[in-house]
């Protein structure tokens, strides 16, 4: 090898070294900003409760009660889901996984609600941990309902439907689940306290009738 051949192929050297550097570089920021933005839904993705709302429902409602608008239709504008742990008053790893189950069933995460006034019989002091709670919207919300009605209540031991009477006479449904192992996302074997779950559907419906018919068209299994 001559000597003008090495230092030519020691500065070829020194230049692809930082090039290969910033190469690599540049493809680990890229990957960075792909994890961070990437996202399991599809952006055509609709939930099936969601088109059914639109393609069957609201046709019914509008035919059934004779709206002349469809924005006059009602249509469920938020789910609120409660777990109540008392005994997080004095344990607060039991709202710990009264919180870690709500945010699996939800898929969103659930926020601990605290103490308003203390109660010296249930050895309750305000601003004391007392549950969880997560509000669900738009698609979760959807997604939600539609696991609600077609896994977690037929698991119900003994179910023989919901309480049509459950409404509040402002279009607003209400129902209370003793176990929230029902739901798919529970795993039995690992969970060491079965909590007891309120169920709250907020409508725009103006009356108790117009809310019943929306949540029987979303196949909600009314006894009455």
């Amino acid at each position: 090898m001559s000597e003008a051949g090495t230092p030519a192929k020691a500065e070829a050297a020194a230049e692809k070294k930082p090039a290969k550097k910033k190469e690599a570089q540049g493809q680990g920021g890229a990957g960075t900003v792909v994890a961070v933005g990437e996202t399991s839904r599809d952006p055509n993705y609709v939930p099936r409760f969601k088109k059914r709302y639109f393609d069957v429902i609201r046709p019914e409602l509008m035919k059934k009660f004779g709206y002349k608008n469809p924005l006059q239709v009602p249509r469920v504008e938020k789910v609120v889901l409660n777990i109540g742990a008392g005994e997080g008053a004095s344990d607060s790893k039991k709202i710990q996984q009264a919180q870690n189950d709500l945010t699996a069933i939800a898929g969103q995460k659930a926020i601990v609600t605290k103490a308003k006034k203390s109660i010296a019989t249930f050895k309750i002091t305000t601003g004391r941990p007392i549950g969880v709670k997560v509000t669900l919207r738009k698609d979760r919300m959807y997604e939600f309902l539609d696991r609600l009605v077609t896994t977690a209540l037929p698991r119900v031991r003994d179910f023989r439907g919901l309480n049509g009477k459950s409404f509040d006479g402002r279009g607003n449904f209400a129902m209370g689940l003793k176990e929230h192992i029902v739901f798919v996302e529970i795993d039995y074997d690992k969970t060491e306290t079965v909590w007891g779950m309120d169920i709250i559907i907020h409508t725009s419906a103006r009356t108790d009738a117009e809310a019943k018919a929306l949540l029987q068209g979303f196949q909600f299994p009314f006894m009455n």
